[in-house]
């Protein structure tokens, strides 16, 4: 089996945030594959802190991973070895390389088990106050200037004209840099609502304002998780 395990957003989140089937999965096997091993090791030791660390074998599936890379997990995982997918933040396979793993387990008919955890792009859209009926996440949104500008002002005019959510998110030490160019490039009555920091009980930022307001309310997100949301 595969199964799909939650990691939290914030290291602070308290552990009974979270579903005990996390626990449980992580508990089931040492075998896991991870975008990153020290932060993998750090929510396996967060979810199961009795489980030894000596006995992991992390197998690294990142964005430049393809699946001949994963060779020796997949036969692995046909002798009827289980498996745990672990994301760097949130729920695997969304923003996230996972897709690679759970593909090939369709594929090869092995079960898919989902385990319930937070999605700072759902959590943000739920607290946002925009359309949660019809929405688009478009990842990160493109370095080149020229290009994010056209980027987005043609989100903005994806919000009037058809009031769908749009959903993006920026590297933590670029989203300054982001949101001076989301107030400069924005319409004014366009709202933008940023979720920052989501599920840490102490810093959670969470505020949802037109840009001629955010033009005089501009918060300090650097090196901080957030994602954005335009909507109307």
């Amino acid at each position: 089996m595969l199964f799909l395990i939650p990691a939290y957003l914030s290291e602070n989140s308290p552990v009974d945030y979270f579903a005990p089937a996390i626990s449980e999965y992580i508990l089931k096997t040492d075998y896991f594959f991870v975008e990153n091993e020290k932060t993998a090791r750090k929510v396996i030791k967060f979810f199961a802190p009795t489980k030894k660390q000596s006995d992991l074998k992390l197998f690294l599936l990142d964005k430049y991973s393809k699946s001949d890379d994963l060779k020796e997990a997949q036969t692995l995982m046909k002798k009827g070895q289980d498996f745990g997918l672990l994301s760097e933040a949130g729920l695997p396979c969304i923003a996230d390389p996972g897709n690679l793993m759970v593909k090939w387990a369709h594929e090869n008919n092995i079960k898919v088990i989902p385990v319930n955890g937070p999605s700072s792009i759902i959590l943000a859209l739920i607290s946002s106050g925009f359309n949660g009926q019809e929405f688009t996440f478009h990842g990160y949104l493109p370095i080149d200037r020229a290009e994010r500008k056209a980027k987005i002002q043609w989100l903005d005019s994806q919000v009037q004209k058809t009031g769908y959510s749009q959903i993006f998110m920026e590297t933590p030490y670029r989203n300054n840099p982001l949101f001076e160019d989301l107030c400069k490039f924005l319409s004014p009555q366009t709202k933008l609502s940023i979720a920052a920091n989501i599920n840490d009980p102490l810093e959670e930022f969470i505020k949802t304002m037109s840009i001629k307001d955010w033009q005089k309310a501009k918060p300090n997100l650097h090196k901080i998780p957030a994602v954005f949301v335009l909507g109307r």
